[in-house]
């Protein structure tokens, strides 16, 4: 238990409480004197040590159950045991149609099986649990974690077996039965909140860690926390002014141009059209450049570092339309004029602030065909930042199929590996057919080459 007090004021420091050795040793003498039996004697005792300013009070609130709540998951009814055996024969014949997974899925919560340590470690692993440290993010990786578990197909297919069963059964039995699966999937989503909450708490126990810059660029977007994202932010505006010198000179060295057919067949016509003179056509050095960036909560900072390194970039494209969206479009090119990087892209942030309502990719390619169509031509390099989840929401595939044929290219820049796409609400193998070209930027690293590769 020392242990843990120890880590729990750890944690406080971290997220900014102040604590001082000597509160610390309050504490621990109140817990010797109290004692640890009477959890909420425990909390008072704990809470009135350490805490002195009032606006600390929450952060105490949010992080004294993640270190001394409940760790048990929480258990589900089986209901296997409860159907009837007309019930259980009409379960079992649906549940032989569906895909592997997903009947494994479904009998694990029919069962009232909790989710098994070992899955929710290596999903915590894969999306960058241990390199979150603040709780702000908990309702996002919760999110996360419950796609890729499969919670919503789950809900969903929940849906269509209570259908199946609506035909046989009562209606109050049909209702009893609805009410059973939602609390067992509710117990799935109280241990994955649990799961992260605590993963959060224990990283915000730990001493902060110092990054090489050869681990600032290769740190998953998905995993920075905001102390890890200012070195980023650092780092991005020095590999944008190396990345401005090394364009520029490409675009130097390649003064010569594009070979002209035409004009060399003209211009060696009195050569009997052998081509003695040849003659070149000059490319266009500077794109036009129309991007939308999703700046929900889970591509911020990928979108954030985009447009900050676009905006050292603004010399070599001759013009950029700027929008971002979450569940609606807006026009963002303004915040740049007459602006610093930093004051630009932070007007751009206040703008669309994250909250909880959902992305809608497909109303905001909308307004785009609504209100801006003109800013896409020929010339223009169309360019969407973001992972193509769209919260189940209509697409829109064929109004991106209409912009990207008036655009001269279409690149989707996605922070995600191609094993999520098409996973939960993900949309991108639709969107992936038509564009020129997909590329993945899960950091800086990748997302500076993307870049290279638009101005190319």
């Amino acid at each position: 238990m020392e242990e843990r007090i120890a880590r729990f004021i750890a944690a406080l420091r971290t997220s900014g409480a102040r604590i001082s050795l000597a509160e610390s040793a309050d504490a621990f003498r109140a817990v010797e004197t109290l004692g640890v039996t009477d959890k909420s004697v425990f909390r008072l005792a704990m809470r009135a040590t350490l805490i002195k300013e009032k606006r600390d009070l929450p952060t105490y609130d949010n992080l004294f159950p993640l270190f001394f709540g409940r760790t048990a998951p929480p258990l589900g009814a089986n209901l296997l045991e409860a159907l009837s055996p007309e019930e259980m024969e009409q379960v079992s014949r649906w549940l032989e149609d569906l895909e592997e997974h997903l009947r494994q899925r479904l009998e694990e919560l029919l069962s009232g099986e909790a989710l098994t340590d070992a899955e929710l470690d290596s999903l915590g692993n894969r999306l960058g649990l241990s390199r979150v440290d603040s709780l702000q993010y908990l309702d996002w990786l919760t999110r996360r974690i419950e796609r890729a578990v499969g919670l919503d197909e789950v809900r969903q297919l929940l849906e269509q077996l209570l259908e199946v069963l609506s035909g046989t059964t009562p209606a109050e039995r049909a209702a009893s039965l609805e009410a059973a699966l939602t609390r067992n999937l509710e117990a799935w989503q109280q241990q994955i909140r649990q799961f992260v909450g605590q993963g959060i708490a224990e990283n915000l126990s730990e001493l902060p860690r110092q990054q090489s810059e050869k681990n600032l660029l290769d740190l998953p977007f998905s995993a920075l926390s905001e102390q890890e994202m200012n070195s980023v932010r650092d780092e991005a505006r020095r590999l944008a002014t190396m990345l401005k010198s090394k364009i520029a000179l490409r675009q130097k060295k390649d003064h010569r141009g594009l070979l002209d057919p035409k004009s060399t067949i003209r211009s060696n016509l009195r050569n009997y059209a052998i081509p003695i003179e040849i003659k070149r056509r000059k490319r266009v050095r500077k794109p036009k450049v129309v991007i939308m960036c999703d700046v929900s909560t889970s591509m911020r900072y990928c979108s954030e570092l985009m447009l900050t390194m676009l905006f050292y970039l603004s010399d070599l494209v001759s013009k950029t339309h700027a929008f971002a969206f979450i569940d609606h479009l807006e026009y963002v090119s303004p915040h740049f004029d007459g602006k610093t990087a930093g004051e630009a892209v932070l007007g751009v942030l206040q703008k669309m602030p994250p909250g909880y309502y959902s992305t809608d990719l497909g109303a905001s390619l909308k307004d785009l065909d609504r209100r801006f169509l003109d800013t896409i031509d020929s010339r223009t390099s169309f360019i969407v930042v973001g992972d193509a989840r769209n919260n189940f929401n209509d697409p829109q595939m064929a109004i991106f199929q209409k912009l990207a044929r008036r655009a001269h290219r279409t690149i989707w820049i996605n922070p995600e590996s191609q094993a999520q796409w098409g996973t939960g609400d993900s949309d991108m193998w639709k969107y992936q057919s038509i564009c020129s070209d997909v590329l993945q930027a899960r950091n800086l690293r990748e997302l500076s080459n993307a870049i290279d590769l638009l101005l190319a």
